[in-house]
């Protein structure tokens, strides 16, 4: 069976990355979404084992000293991580996995996987996405400027990717991470492979 392709998406909060891997993810069904482990609190709406793994710090700890975890990482004072088994699970198995991390954990997921396409997402302008992030109207002033001096350290590293996508189109920006995901599925090594009875034949003698 051809191992699936692993991604990793990542961009500065509020250049809209989630709503791009949830629209790819709800249209191909050869993709999974990981489900990271987290110790933030659950908000409403989420759902314990969907949205993430809910845990609490000690455990989290327990499940980094027994390197259980691709990649981790403490964001806005959260930690938040990959379990290593289940993303080789579903690899194994065929199945494309998609990570929505940020630059620290792309970097990790690369060590550990060479192979991994990771993809970077830019807001059009640094004032569109100061407006996004006010437009969330969910928090404070102070908790804006924080993510927003967050988000421009985040767009430091986006020459670590392999592909980059500007999202000022929302469906201009999907087609072109449809694209890329497409491109990974027709690479020689995959299709040579799921396509070994058809090159045979074509190449049999007489």
């Amino acid at each position: 069976m051809v191992t699936g392709v692993l991604y990793t998406v990542s961009a500065p909060s509020g250049a809209g990355k989630t709503s791009l891997v949830k629209a790819l993810v709800s249209e191909d069904a050869g993709i999974d979404l990981s489900v990271s482990h987290t110790t933030r609190a659950r908000r409403e709406g989420e759902v314990d084992g969907r949205d993430y793994h809910f845990v609490a710090e000690a455990e989290f700890r327990r499940m980094i000293d027994a390197a259980d975890f691709i990649e981790h990482a403490r964001v806005f004072g959260n930690l938040y991580g990959t379990s290593e088994g289940a993303v080789r699970d579903q690899l194994q198995a065929g199945r494309d996995v998609l990570l929505e991390i940020d630059w620290q954990g792309a970097r990790q997921v690369k060590r550990g996987f060479p192979e991994a396409v990771a993809v970077f997402i830019l807001p059009p302008s640094r004032e569109a996405l100061e407006r996004r992030l006010l437009g969330r109207g969910q928090d404070s002033p102070e908790t804006v400027s924080a993510r927003m001096a967050g988000a421009i350290r985040e767009i430091e590293h986006y020459a670590e990717s392999d592909f980059l996508i500007v999202n000022e189109d929302f469906d201009l920006a999907l087609n072109e991470l449809r694209a890329i995901v497409r491109a990974q599925r027709v690479r020689f090594a995959a299709q040579s492979e799921r396509h070994e009875a058809l090159i045979s034949a074509l190449l049999a003698s007489g």
